[in-house]
C-alpha cells in the first residue's frame, strides 16, 4: 500500500492510474521551476528543507512512476523548517525527491552526501540527457569498494547540466533506524569538512583506544572482574560508534557488508549488556537492591534478545528493542545511582555523574533512532560526548572504590592486631593444654603474624610516600636527608639539595581546576626523577615544592646541571586528559653541604632563600645560595 499525503482515502492502484493519465497529457511547460532548488557558489547546503517524500509502502515504485507522482502532487515536504528527515523503524521504501536548477556561471560538480552510513541500501537516479535515468547504488549491504564515492558516509557524485532543471531521486530501505541526513556539498568543501571530522573522531577512538589498553592492564594487575566488565563495555562501545560513524565499514570490514549491517546493533546491545553487568557489581545491587537487581538483569536479558534477533533472524525488531532498552535502562541506572549516593556507596557520586552523561546521550540516540527526536549536531553526536565524559569520570568512581578499600585494609590490620594480642592471651593461659593443641594455635598465630606484618609494611610505605605522586614525603625525606648528611661527613664530600617550586601553581588551579594541578604535579614529579640518579632522593615538600638530595657529588658543578636540566624539563608542554595543552615552569633554589650549612634545617633554609631569589629574578631559572 503506497502513502501519498495529499491524495486522501484513495487507493494505491487509483493514485497510480491518475498518475500516468497525468504524465500521458503532461506538457513540456508542466516545470517544478517554483519549486527547484537555485544552486549557488556555496560550500554546502542542507537539503532537507528542500526535500519532498513519498512513503512506499508496499515497495512497488520505480523511478520514473516516482518522478510522475512528484509532478502530479504526490510528494510532501517533510521538513519545511529544517531538520533531517527520519521516519523512525519502517519497512517502507521512502523516495526523496530533489528538485534542483544550476543557472549558467554557477558550479556543477556536487557531492550529495547521505550522513546516516548504516542505512541499508540507498538508490540514487539523476535524469539522462537521451531519457531515463542513471542509478548509483550505496549502503551497509554492499562492499565498501562498490561505492561510488570512497566516504565514510553514503556519497554520491552529481554533475548538473548548466541552465536546466533537474529532478534528482533517492529511493531509501533500511531495517534499521530509517533517518536521512541529507547534504549537498562542492568536493573541495567536504575535503575540508572532513578533515575535521576526522580529527574529532580521531580524539575520540585514541580516548576509547587508552583507557581500554589501561583498564586491561589493571586487571591482570588486580584480577578484579569488574575491570574486565569495563574493558568489554568499552570494547562493544567502540565497535557500534565505529559502525555508526562508517568507519567499521570503511576500514575495519569494508569486505564484510553482512557484518557491517548489523555491527552497530550488536555493538550497542553487547555495550548495554556489559554496562548493566558493571552497575550490578560495582553498586552491589544484588546485595543492596534485590528487586532492582532484577530489573538489571532483564535488561541484561533484553539486550542479549537483540543481539540474536538482529544476527538470526529480524534486525528492526533487535534494533527497536535495543534502542527501547537502552531507554529503561538509562532511567534504571540513573535511580539506582541517585540512591547509592544517598547511601554513601563508595564511587557513587562519580558513578551518577558519569552514567547521567552518559545514558542521557544513549536516551537521546534511542529517541532518534525511534523518530522521537529530530536529527541534529546534538542528537547524532549525543553518544560520542556523553561516552567519552562517562569513561573519564568512571575512572574517578573506580579511584574513589580503591580508597575506601584501602580503608578497609587499614580497619582489617587493626582488626588483625587485636586478634594476634588476643592469641598471644590464650597462648599464655593454655600453656599446660595438650601439645597438639598448643601446635595447632601457634600456626594460626604465625599465619595471622605474616598478614599482619604484610599489612604493617603497606602501612609504613603509605606512610612515607605522598599519595599524589608517590615520591617520598616529609616523614621520608627527613630521614634520608639525615643519612645523606652522615655519610657525607665521614668521607668528607659535598651533598647538594635542590628545592624546586612550580610558578604561579595557585593561577593554574584558579583558571583550570584542581585536578588539572594534579595531573601537572604528577607529570612534573616523573621529568624529575628522569633527570636524577636512582641514588638520589626526590620527595614532595608541600604543595607544590620538591626537594631533591644529590650525595657524593663530584662538584658543585652536578647540582647546577640537574638543576638546568629540571627548568629545560619542566618547561616543556604537558598534554591534559582533555587534549588541552599547558605550559609550567619552575623556580630552583640550590644550597651545598657545607658550604651553606651543616644541618637540615640551615641547608633547606638555604635553599628556600636561593628559590625565592630565583623567582625574583623573573622565574622560570635556577640560583644557588649567596655564600654565608
Amino acid at each position: 500500500m503506497l502513502s501519498f499525503p495529499r491524495f486522501g482515502s484513495l487507493t494505491a492502484i487509483s493514485v497510480l492510474s491518475l498518475c500516468l493519465l497525468a504524465s500521458l497529457l503532461a506538457t513540456p511547460s508542466a516545470s517544478f521551476a517554483n519549486q527547484a532548488l537555485a544552486l549557488r557558489d556555496q560550500p554546502s547546503i542542507a537539503l532537507a528543507p528542500h526535500a519532498f517524500v513519498l512513503e512506499d509502502e508496499g515497495q512497488q515504485l520505480d523511478a520514473e512512476t516516482a518522478a510522475t507522482a512528484f509532478r502530479q502532487g504526490g510528494f510532501s515536504a517533510r521538513n519545511p523548517g529544517g531538520g533531517d528527515i527520519n521516519f523512525g523503524y519502517t519497512a517502507s521504501a521512502i523516495w526523496i525527491a530533489l528538485p534542483l536548477k544550476r543557472t549558467d556561471g554557477e558550479p556543477g560538480d556536487w557531492l550529495l552526501e547521505v550522513g546516516h552510513p548504516s542505512l541499508d541500501r540507498v538508490e540514487f537516479y539523476l535524469p539522462q540527457v537521451r531519457g531515463g535515468y542513471r542509478r548509483q547504488v550505496a549502503g551497509d549491504l554492499q562492499p565498501f569498494g562498490s561505492r561510488p564515492f570512497a566516504h565514510r558516509n553514503l556519497v554520491f557524485p552529481m554533475n548538473l547540466p548548466a541552465g536546466q532543471e533537474v529532478l534528482a531521486l533517492a529511493r531509501v530501505t533500511s531495517e534499521g533506524s530509517l533517518t536521512i541526513p541529507l547534504t549537498l556539498w562542492q568536493r573541495d568543501a567536504l575535503h575540508h569538512h572532513d578533515q575535521k571530522v576526522y580529527a574529532l573522531l580521531s580524539l575520540y577512538y585514541g580516548i576509547l583506544v587508552a583507557l581500554f589498553l589501561y583498564n586491561l592492564m589493571l586487571y591482570f594487575a588486580v584480577r578484579d572482574k569488574l575491570y574486565l566488565v569495563y574493558v568489554a563495555a568499552v570494547l562493544c562501545m567502540g565497535i557500534g560508534q565505529a559502525s555508526l560513524n562508517g568507519l567499521g565499514n570503511q576500514f575495519l570490514w569494508p569486505d564484510s557488508p553482512r557484518w557491517g549491517n548489523v555491527a552497530l546493533a550488536v555493538g550497542m546491545s553487547a555495550t548495554g549488556f556489559f554496562g548493566a553487568m558493571f552497575v550490578r557489581l560495582f553498586l552491589e545491587t544484588d546485595r543492596r537492591m534485590p528487586r532492582i537487581d532484577k530489573a538489571l538483569l532483564v535488561c541484561m536479558a533484553a539486550f542479549l534478545i537483540a543481539i540474536i534477533a538482529v544476527i538470526g533472524f529480524n534486525y528492526r525488531v533487535g534494533g527497536v528493542l535495543t534502542s527501547v532498552t537502552g531507554m529503561v535502562f538509562a532511567f534504571i541506572a540513573v535511580g539506582v545511582g541517585v540512591w547509592s549516593h544517598v547511601q554513601r556507596h563508595p564511587g557513587a557520586r562519580y558513578f551518577l555523574l558519569a552514567w547521567t552523561v552518559l545514558l542521557i546521550g544513549v536516551g537521546m540516540l534511542g529517541m532518534r533512532n525511534l523518530g522521537w527526536l529530530p536529527t541534529n549536531l546534538l542528537t547524532q553526536y549525543a553518544m560520542q560526548a556523553g561516552s567519552s565524559l562517562d569513561l573519564l569520570l568512571l575512572s574517578f568512581a573506580l579511584a574513589d572504590r580503591i580508597n575506601f578499600l584501602r580503608t578497609a585494609h587499614e580497619k582489617t590490620s587493626a582488626e588483625l592486631l587485636g586478634s594476634r594480642q588476643a592469641l598471644v592471651s590464650a597462648l599464655t593461659k593454655s600453656e599446660a593444654e595438650l601439645e597438639s593443641k598448643v601446635s595447632e594455635r601457634t600456626r594460626d598465630l604465625q599465619a595471622a603474624n605474616a598478614r599482619l606484618m604484610e599489612k604493617e609494611q603497606q602501612l609504613e610505605y603509605m606512610a612515607r610516600h605522598d599519595a599524589l605522586t608517590g615520591l617520598a614525603n616529609r616523614s621520608l625525606l627527613a630521614i634520608r636527608m639525615e643519612h645523606t648528611l652522615a655519610r657525607a661527613r665521614r668521607s668528607g664530600r659535598s651533598a647538594g639539595i635542590l628545592l624546586v617550586d612550580v610558578d604561579d601553581f595557585k593561577l593554574i588551579n584558579d583558571n583550570h581546576g584542581h585536578l588539572v594541578g594534579d595531573h601537572l604535579l604528577v607529570k612534573l614529579a616523573g621529568r624529575v626523577l628522569e633527570a636524577v640518579r636512582m641514588t638520589d632522593t626526590v620527595a614532595r615538600y608541600g604543595g607544590d615544592e620538591f626537594v631533591i638530595i644529590l650525595e657524593e657529588m663530584a662538584s658543585q658543578d652536578d647540582a647546577v646541571q640537574v638543576a638546568s636540566k629540571l627548568v629545560q624539563a619542566a618547561s616543556e608542554v604537558v598534554r591534559l586528559p582533555s587534549g588541552a595543552a599547558l605550559r609550567a615552569t619552575v623556580s630552583v633554589g640550590i644550597a651545598y653541604f657545607p658550604d651553606d650549612g651543616e644541618t637540615a634545617d640551615k641547608l633547606l633554609s638555604a635553599a628556600d632563600h636561593a628559590m625565592f631569589a630565583a623567582k625574583a629574578a623573573g622565574r622560570n631559572r635556577w640560583l644557588a645560595a649567596a655564600p654565608a
